[in-house]
């Protein structure tokens, strides 16, 4: 078992570096002319899209995957998402806090979430979720 210390201890300041990164990235590409808004997040971390949805405004929806570990300190930086949001959970994770996945979920912001669980172990997103993705990204980056 990982402790709820070392998970902050190696998560936290991953995402303190991986935030200003995406910023940066969004920065350049959006400098380009034949490059527009608005934007949408898609990651595997889920609390480097956590905080991305909190703090970058040009992201306007986002799909998450609820594969990695969560530092209890996110939790309240994802009642103030309040984006579109799509989740995606494996229900057989061996990796993964299912119940701490799920209670994240209950405590986004967002007036629209959907969460996709699906049967398997964290390598076994079905191929169906990458064309579901797509569709939830075409409603909402009009």
């Amino acid at each position: 078992p990982v402790s709820e210390e070392i998970v902050e201890r190696l998560v936290l300041p991953q995402v303190d570096r991986a935030v200003p990164e995406w910023q940066a990235t969004l920065d350049a590409l959006l400098s380009l002319p034949e490059i527009g808004g608005p934007v949408g997040y898609s990651g595997g971390v889920i609390s480097i899209g956590v905080r991305l949805a909190v703090v970058e405004p040009r992201i306007s929806a986002a799909v998450l995957f609820a594969g990695s570990f969560v530092p209890r300190a996110m939790f309240d930086q994802a009642r103030l998402v309040t984006i579109p949001l799509q989740v995606l959970l494996q229900w057989d994770d061996e990796g993964n806090d299912r119940q701490m996945a799920l209670d994240l979920f209950d405590v986004f912001g967002s007036k629209e979430k959907t969460l996709h669980a699906n049967m398997g172990g964290h390598t076994g997103v079905p191929q169906f979720e990458a064309e579901e993705g797509n569709r939830f990204f075409a409603r909402h980056l009009k």
